[in-house]
């Protein structure tokens, strides 16, 4: 069986206190789904600022408002601000008959996710990221994901064009629950930014805004 998963880059909060979140690092990666709890979903939402907190060059062509004094407004402000915004990670495939597993490489940005759509229309790979340096190639009605196309070796994972497109299909279910327990928990945690960060996330996961839509009861 073959399992795709949208993940998350994963760093330690360092004392992080703006809102509550999860104590340690479990694992490099963490997965988006509809089955993070609280703290879990703080975390990301960490992650997700994080990865946007820069400030504005004015320099360097960034037209962006200056930075608020407000230490959650100026931690979010990135987010909120940059018209793409980037987060560290993109799909994890672990195929469990073989054991292979292909990851996001360095500088690859889940907001691209799904760029691997289009090599079901006979496109190239697109950017996976480096070291390693992931890549997809289509022949015919397979699909092959190398792990490593800088490896000679490099462990490989096979199927059928088809299987690639439901499980992309998948991801984008698993973003848009993700989304929705995200929606809620900021609507929670911060109020007063709620719609525009909802928002934000929506541009991030490449997901309709309306999957935070507050669920009726």
């Amino acid at each position: 069986m073959i399992v795709m998963q949208p993940v998350l880059e994963t760093r330690a909060p360092d004392g992080f206190s703006l809102w509550p979140v999860a104590e340690g690092a479990s694992s490099r990666f963490t997965a988006l789904s509809g089955n993070l709890g609280p703290a879990e979903i703080g975390t990301v939402l960490m992650l997700i600022a994080g990865c946007n907190d820069i400030d504005p060059d004015p320099g360097a062509g960034d037209d962006r408002p200056p930075r608020p004094a407000d230490p959650l407004a100026s931690f979010l402000h990135g987010l909120l601000t940059f018209e793409d915004p980037f987060v560290s990670g993109g799909l994890r495939v672990v195929d469990g008959a073989t054991g292979v597993t292909l990851l996001p490489g360095c500088c690859h940005g889940l907001e691209d996710w799904r760029g691997m759509y289009a090599v079901l229309d006979g496109a190239v790979s697109p950017f996976l990221g480096h070291d390693p340096d992931p890549v997809v190639e289509r022949s015919g009605e397979s699909v092959r994901l190398v792990v490593d196309f800088e490896q000679s070796d490099s462990p490989v994972i096979e199927l059928p064009a088809a299987e690639l497109r439901r499980l992309l299909d998948g991801v984008g279910r698993d973003l848009s629950a993700f989304l929705v327990l995200a929606a809620e928990w900021v609507r929670l945690h911060l109020p007063d930014h709620a719609e525009p960060v909802i928002e934000a996330l929506a541009r991030v996961l490449d997901v309709p805004a309306n999957g935070g839509t507050r669920q009726a009861s």
